[in-house]
């Protein structure tokens, strides 16, 4: 039994460390290791069920698991449901520093996307260029108060909201402090239409990823 239960950790590790990134939470429409460098969705066309993860408008979490030391970040959400997607960008981007799980535990959404099915996008630029992954969701009103066990971050993460809308090749302008830790507040903010992750729009001001990552005090179901 223990020596199953060994091989099994180490098959599952090795599969994780092939990976780019892998999307976790909302459940994403697939991934592909190959082709996860396909945009929009890593390969993956938009398609949906009866099992697509509800979101709540005004505060959902978002996980990943990430394998680089170091990444940046776009969270992404549309109403549309065949291309040409029309991005939002959920929140500027977000630089991030650790190998392993990462969670931010309350993105915010446009209020008018309640009630309706969309897709949130998650895209990564790193060592391996622009990796993408989505998930077909239903956005639905209200918000979650609480944060559950899943959405963790491991230890020595760090995350800073950048200044910027989109990836570029000069270095990021964070913001003045970082992130680090297991959970985190919420973030509030306009979320920005994109339509492509190219365009280089900057925004006005930096601001730290969803307060501080210390402030452990949120548990409870959100990814359950």
């Amino acid at each position: 039994m223990r020596l199953y239960s060994c091989v099994a950790l180490l098959s599952a590790w090795t599969l994780s460390a092939s990976a780019h990134f892998i999307l976790q939470y909302p459940n994403s429409l697939g991934f592909s290791d190959d082709d996860e460098g396909t945009s929009p969705c890593g390969g993956f066309d938009v398609t949906f069920g009866n099992n697509d993860s509800s979101v709540p408008v005004g505060g959902f979490p978002v996980s990943v698991l990430t394998t680089h030391p170091a990444s940046d970040f776009l969270f992404r959400a549309t109403l549309d449901q065949e291309p040409p997607f029309n991005f939002t960008n959920l929140l500027p981007v977000v630089s991030e520093t650790g190998i392993g799980e990462f969670c931010l535990p309350a993105l915010v959404a446009p209020a008018d996307f309640a009630g309706k099915p969309g897709v949130i996008q998650v895209i990564q630029n790193g060592p391996d260029g622009t990796l993408y992954q989505c998930a077909a969701v239903n956005f639905v009103s209200g918000m979650n108060n609480t944060v559950g066990a899943s959405c963790t971050n491991v230890t020595g993460l760090t995350a800073t909201i950048t200044n910027q809308n989109d990836f570029d090749s000069s270095p990021s302008s964070s913001a003045s402090g970082s992130a680090s830790g297991t959970a985190s507040p919420t973030a509030s903010g306009g979320a920005t239409s994109s339509s492509s992750p190219d365009s280089a729009a900057v925004a006005s001001a930096p601001r730290m990823v969803m307060g501080v990552f210390g402030a452990v005090a949120l548990a409870a179901s959100f990814l359950l």
